[in-house]
């Protein structure tokens, strides 16, 4: 029976044995999953976005030219008025009872001017005659000049007091949208007392862009000649963001470069044009403008989310064809969308590790699956750095 009981045991070791290594088999934990995109050369547009400002095309502030009380104010605030459209009345009675003592002056003076004519041709031929002395004749043509310095005197009299009683009527000197009256019907108003209101033209509206000087000179390098910039500039599409993220349908087109760069922020505005027929966007909202500088041919460019920054240096997870990782130094370039250009270290095939990177470590065992890009990866996210 030793035999038996001998080969029984040896049985149950081999047995226990073996259940033992594939328990360990099951329980061992399988590669880490990442997903990787694969490097390929590609033309890819360069997109900025700067932040912007909305401002009135044209804006201004409605002052009194004469002094008086408002006895009527026009218009319906925050209405869309047109050029021409009357906004207040000032008491026109004072400056038409000027008016009319200008004329009767004028009217008065016109009279001496005919008699003092006439007394000095008559005095003219009578010196002729040799019947009056020579200063009897230019006491005469004296009074008839000075009748007529007075006639004109009134008649630039009677076009003041003309024009004084214009500006008792406030008209809108454009198309545009008028705000909310700093006076009211009653108040006294005049050429000292600030504005009555503010109208703005706002259709187009112009957003008020502001780059840096790093920017502004690489533009300029980028076109040297000032012919080629302007035609590129005119040609360039804007799109505007909203605060609330939403893109506004219509395209907007470059305006004007300003003069001088701000010595204290060492940048400079420019402005874009957008159509507002709708009056939708008003003076004073904030957005991003976005647009496509150039393309970039032949770009190696990776997800920005793929990079590792370490102390100024750049690292990427590179899995080769055994789903191996190696962890690449690399040189980055321009941010372009949610891209990022690589101008050293990866070349055209390589696997970059976007999703899992914490899990790719340094000759690690992965699973790979391949990163589906979204649809706007390369205009998502702007180059704000610019």
């Amino acid at each position: 029976m030793k035999p038996v009981i001998r080969v029984a045991s040896l049985l149950i070791a081999v047995s226990f044995s073996t259940g033992c290594s594939r328990k360990a088999a099951q329980t061992a934990p399988p590669p880490p999953e990442v997903l990787v995109t694969t490097v390929q050369p590609q033309d890819v547009p360069r997109v900025l976005e700067r932040v912007a400002t909305l401002d009135g095309f044209i804006n201004a502030n409605i002052n009194a030219q004469v002094q008086g009380y408002i006895v009527s104010r026009d218009y319906q605030e925050g209405s869309v008025v047109k050029k021409g459209d009357l906004l207040f009345q000032i008491d026109p009675r004072p400056f038409e009872a000027a008016l009319a003592q200008a004329k009767g002056t004028l009217a008065k003076d016109q009279a001496n001017q005919v008699k003092a004519d006439a007394d000095k041709k008559r005095a003219v031929d009578l010196f002729k005659k040799k019947v009056i002395s020579d200063q009897e004749r230019d006491t005469a043509i004296a009074a008839a000049d000075s009748t007529t310095a007075n006639v004109e005197a009134d008649k630039a009299a009677v076009q003041q007091a003309e024009i004084n009683v214009g500006y008792t009527k406030i008209i809108a000197p454009i198309d545009g949208m008028v705000g909310f009256a700093n006076n009211q019907v009653g108040d006294l108003v005049g050429p000292t007392t600030g504005p009555l209101t503010t109208m703005s033209q706002i259709d187009p509206i112009k957003a008020v862009v502001t780059a840096g000087e790093g920017p502004f000179t690489d533009f300029v390098s980028r076109h040297p000649d000032p012919t080629e910039r302007n035609a590129y500039i005119k040609s360039l599409d804007f799109e505007l963001f909203l605060g609330n993220g939403e893109m506004y349908p219509q395209k907007g087109k470059f305006y004007a470069l300003d003069r001088n760069l701000d010595t204290k922020t060492g940048s400079i505005r420019y402005y874009v044009t957008f159509p507002n027929s709708g009056n939708i966007l008003r003076p004073g909202q904030f957005g991003k403008v976005r647009f496509v500088a150039d393309m970039k041919k032949g770009a190696i460019v990776v997800p920005q989310e793929a990079v590792n920054e370490l102390q100024g240096s750049y690292q990427v997870a590179v899995v080769d064809q055994t789903n191996k990782v190696s962890i690449r130094p690399v040189k980055m370039g321009e941010r372009i969308g949610a891209m990022w250009e690589v101008t050293e270290g990866l070349k055209p095939g390589d696997k970059v590790v976007v999703e899992g990177i914490q899990k790719a470590r340094e000759g690690a065992q992965v699973t790979v699956k391949e990163w589906t890009p979204p649809k706007d990866a390369l205009v998502s996210k702007s180059d704000q750095a610019k």
